[in-house]
């Protein structure tokens, strides 16, 4: 498998819509430029079809699947076009009690005087087809596919013929990126005016290929509106990152206590610990269990490791200008006390792990703390399980911060950061190699180095899931996803932290 094809192109956008309210716009828009529905219609049938067309040209024999709402509208339009070019087409429609939208009636009238033939969904398909399209379900799925639906997903999920997704690959949730029921397995989606949530988290990455975005024509009225939601990838690091003063000295990089590591879990504050240094901070102490502090020496000599007591934990406390607790904390009475001890720490701190755990059985609420948990500790944190916390993951990670203030970083595929000022961010880095032990600890570090260097704590969570991510998407793009390190990522989170560098041999 090519480990570029699941990054996304880079042409789109960073703004995201909620899906309802881009239904809303839709109309809205038009309306202001002075546009039918039916137009924008055309237009997305149109550029979906160039998309099709440019990724698979020699593919000359199409089946084309309409459903029966706008979605098949679009679908109608693309047969269309496709016959015209020569393209031998099969346009497969569902029938439905219901009529047809006009706009999507319209299209479907235009593909009939064209010559066009429509079959019923369960005719067996020609032997030659070569490329699917996917127009039956849009952006209004809230359940599971009908049956009649669902088969026909499953026969084309059977089929070795790629697929190109309309608008969003069928029985996928818009907003949430669940999949109620069957869904299409896409290898490109092209989605239309605007992003959804639903295409970036979630289950998201294992349906909708590599996704592709075209505005049709609505890009200035677009970018005249406000969202909360943003999207954020590699491209924005140099924004957060820019190149340090010649003059500049440790000082100023951050002074960072890590806490953690009781017996048994050294690696797990190494790797914080590291992770810290390698994200750029300036000076980096451990405060750990006596019997860890001679393994993490050795591996790392940089870091300044110390035992955990009260008097040297109110020192370090004093000391420094962030504070990150939680790697191999344990829920014992020394990882309780630490934590009470730093609670009221009033500069910003990063909790993860065991720290999370304990502040789910005593929570309360902070602004100054950056919250780092994976969906089985945010279950933990307000009290439903993780399947609950997946089925909605904006709306869990809003939840989250509602409860316990600050910002949320909820981790998994389509990581969300949410912080209590009401912004919401969807991380577009990362891959499935991350599945692997010691990673959260090295995001704690990552994220704990950059608030050290003066990002304020949305911004330090956003660039540091995103630096994570992006290290880790440029070691899957050299070695693949199975058997990536934690340590791995150090390789190439340097690279990542600087991206004023141009390195000729490796970009």
């Amino acid at each position: 498998m090519d480990h570029t094809m699941t990054k996304n192109a880079d042409s789109i956008p960073h703004i995201i819509w909620s899906a309802d309210a881009l239904r809303r716009a839709e109309k809205e828009a038009a309306d202001a430029l002075g546009l039918t529905l039916y137009e924008l219609m055309r237009r997305a049938g149109e550029a979906a079809f160039e998309r099709a067309y440019e990724y698979y040209p020699e593919n000359r024999c199409w089946l084309i699947l309409c459903g029966h709402g706008n979605n098949g509208g679009d679908g109608y339009v693309l047969a269309r076009l496709a016959q015209s070019r020569g393209i031998q087409v099969t346009l497969v429609a569902l029938d439905s009690e219901k009529p047809l939208p006009e706009e999507a009636s319209t299209a479907r009238e235009e593909w009939l005087n064209a010559g066009g033939t429509i079959h019923a969904a369960d005719i067996a398909w020609p032997e030659d087809i070569t490329l699917i399209i996917d127009g039956l379900l849009g952006t209004g799925l809230q359940s599971a596919p009908r049956e009649n639906v669902a088969e026909l997903i499953a026969r084309v999920n059977a089929h070795p013929a790629p697929v190109v997704a309309l608008d969003i690959p069928s029985g996928l949730n818009a907003q949430t990126g669940t999949t109620p029921g069957a869904v299409i397995q896409a290898a490109h989606t092209i989605t239309f005016i605007a992003l959804k949530p639903g295409l970036l988290t979630g289950k998201a990455r294992d349906v909708v290929g590599r996704l592709h975005h075209h505005a049709l024509g609505l890009e200035g009225w677009l970018a005249g509106q406000t969202t909360a939601l943003s999207r954020f990838d590699a491209s924005q690091l140099a924004d957060w990152l820019p190149p340090r003063r010649p003059t500049s000295h440790k000082g100023d990089h951050g002074k960072l206590v890590i806490i953690g590591g009781e017996p048994g879990t050294a690696g797990a504050i190494r790797m914080s610990g590291e992770a810290a240094l390698r994200a750029g901070a300036g000076l980096v102490r451990v405060l750990t269990h006596r019997d860890n502090i001679a393994p993490i020496l050795t591996a790392r000599p940089e870091l300044m490791v110390h035992e955990l007591t009260s008097r040297s934990l109110e020192e370090s406390l004093q000391w420094a200008d962030v504070v990150a607790i939680g790697p191999g904390l344990g829920q014992g009475e020394w990882g309780k006390n630490a934590l009470r001890q730093v609670e009221n720490f009033r500069k910003p701190m990063v909790w993860d792990a065991d720290a999370l755990n304990l502040l789910a059985i005593n929570p309360d609420k902070r602004h100054n703390r950056v919250l780092t948990p994976h969906p089985g500790e945010a279950a933990r944190l307000l009290n439903v399980s993780a399947a609950e916390i997946e089925s909605d993951r904006l709306h869990s990670a809003q939840r989250l911060v509602k409860r316990y203030g600050g910002v949320v970083v909820l981790k998994g595929a389509g990581t969300i950061v949410a912080s209590d000022a009401g912004e919401t961010g969807i991380i577009d880095a990362g891959n499935a190699g991350m599945a692997s032990g010691g990673m959260g600890d090295v995001l704690t570090g990552i994220i704990a180095a950059l608030l050290g260097q003066q990002l304020t704590p949305y911004d330090a969570a956003c660039a540091g899931c995103v630096a994570h991510g992006e290290a880790a998407d440029r070691l899957a793009a050299r070695y693949g996803t199975r058997g990536m390190l934690a340590t791995d990522l150090f390789s190439t989170l340097r690279r990542v932290v600087n991206p004023d560098v141009i390195d000729v041999d490796h970009d």
